[in-house]
C-alpha cells in the first residue's frame, strides 16, 4: 500500500514555508557580512573619506601643491593625549610625506586603543595613499608613557586628473583614538585578565 500524494495545497504550502526560511538565513547572513562588506567597500573606493593602502609608489611628483591639515582625537574614556607633531604642512602631488603624532598615555594603567581615520573633502579619500601608519594596528601605552607614531602618505597625482580634485587646494587627515576594552591575546596566552575597576 503506498502513501497517498500529498495534495497540491498542501505542497505550495510547503514551498513558501521553505522560501521563508532561506529568505530569513539570506538576512542573517546578510546582517553579519554588512560590515566587513562596507568596510571593504569603503576601503576599494575611497567612499566617506577612507584612505587608501599604497600598494605601489607614486607615478611621479607633479608641481602642483597642496596643504594638508592634521587633525587628532580621543574618544570617550580613553585618557590619552594626542597631537601632530606640526597643524599643517604644504605637500607636491606624488611627493612621499613622513609626519609625527605624538601621544602620551594619562592614566596609571596599561590601556590599549585603536585608531579610526578619515580626510575631507570626503571625496579624495581614493587619492590620499598610507605607506604606513600607527593606525593599521592596535596601539598599547603603559602607565604614562609617551610615544611618537608615525604615518607615510602621498597624494596620487592622478588628483589633478579628476574634476572633481581641480578646486581642492587642502586636505585634512583626521584620527580619533578609541578605547579597547581587553588588549587581545593570543590564544595559547593562559595570564588571567585584570580585573575589571582595578588599576
Amino acid at each position: 500500500m503506498t502513501a497517498p500524494a500529498p495534495s497540491p495545497i498542501r505542497r505550495r504550502d510547503l514551498v513558501i514555508a521553505a522560501c521563508c526560511g532561506a529568505f530569513v538565513a539570506l538576512m542573517v547572513g546578510a546582517s553579519y557580512a554588512a560590515v566587513p562588506l562596507y568596510d571593504w567597500f569603503c576601503r576599494a573606493t575611497g567612499f566617506n573619506g577612507t584612505t587608501q593602502v599604497a600598494t605601489a609608489a607614486p607615478a611621479g611628483m607633479l608641481g602642483r601643491k597642496i596643504t594638508i591639515r592634521f587633525d587628532a582625537n580621543v574618544g570617550a574614556g580613553l585618557p590619552w593625549r594626542f597631537e601632530p607633531e606640526v597643524n599643517e604642512i604644504e605637500v607636491r602631488l606624488g611627493e612621499i610625506v613622513t609626519v609625527n603624532y605624538r601621544v602620551i598615555n594619562q592614566a596609571a594603567r596599561e590601556t590599549t586603543a585603536t585608531a579610526a581615520y578619515n580626510v575631507t573633502p570626503l571625496n579624495i579619500g581614493a587619492y590620499f595613499q598610507k605607506i604606513n601608519c600607527f593606525c593599521f594596528t592596535e596601539q598599547t601605552l603603559r602607565a604614562g608613557e609617551k610615544r611618537d607614531m608615525t604615518v607615510v602618505f602621498y597624494v596620487d597625482p592622478d588628483l589633478a586628473k579628476d574634476a572633481d580634485g581641480a578646486d581642492v587646494n587642502s586636505i585634512t587627515l583626521s584620527y580619533t583614538f578609541y578605547p579597547q576594552r581587553e588588549p587581545r591575546r593570543p590564544v595559547a596566552d593562559n595570564t588571567p585578565a585584570a580585573r575589571p575597576g582595578r588599576i
